[in-house]
């Protein structure tokens, strides 16, 4: 069975993540590891796994592509390897950590807080 996933954007028509991953660009997601395997609604199942084929949709419940889950590993924030940062399509670790501090202002990112992080390949798109 095919699992979902959709990316947060800032409001229902930003789907630029989704076209980063049609474009080949973004190649990794990261979450917090409690909320990596916690679903998130119709549209995202959660604990993905190495092998998984996932069904991307954006935020008005479109499906857009679909990718295979490649490998899942448990980073730190205060040592974000480069195959993440640049797969999160950010220029630098620096620029990671800085996105994510605003994105979760609720959180005390520290360096030793856990990220997951899902790298994935595109196996076909819808458009």
């Amino acid at each position: 069975m095919r699992k979902k996933l959709s990316f947060y954007g800032a409001d229902e028509n930003d789907d630029s993540l989704v076209r980063e991953v049609i474009a080949g660009h973004k190649t990794v997601t990261a979450d917090t590891v409690e909320d990596y395997y916690k679903g998130y609604g119709e549209l995202g199942d959660g604990g993905y796994a190495a092998g998984d084929i996932i069904d991307v949709y954006d935020l008005k419940g479109r499906r857009r592509c679909t990718i295979r889950a490649t490998r899942v590993e448990i980073i730190r924030f205060g040592d974000i390897p480069e195959a993440v940062w640049r797969g999160e399509t950010f220029s630098s670790a620096r620029e990671f950590r800085d996105v994510h501090v605003r994105c979760l202002p609720h959180l005390d990112l520290h360096d030793d807080f856990e990220f997951v992080a899902l790298h994935f390949e595109l196996v076909e798109t819808n458009e």
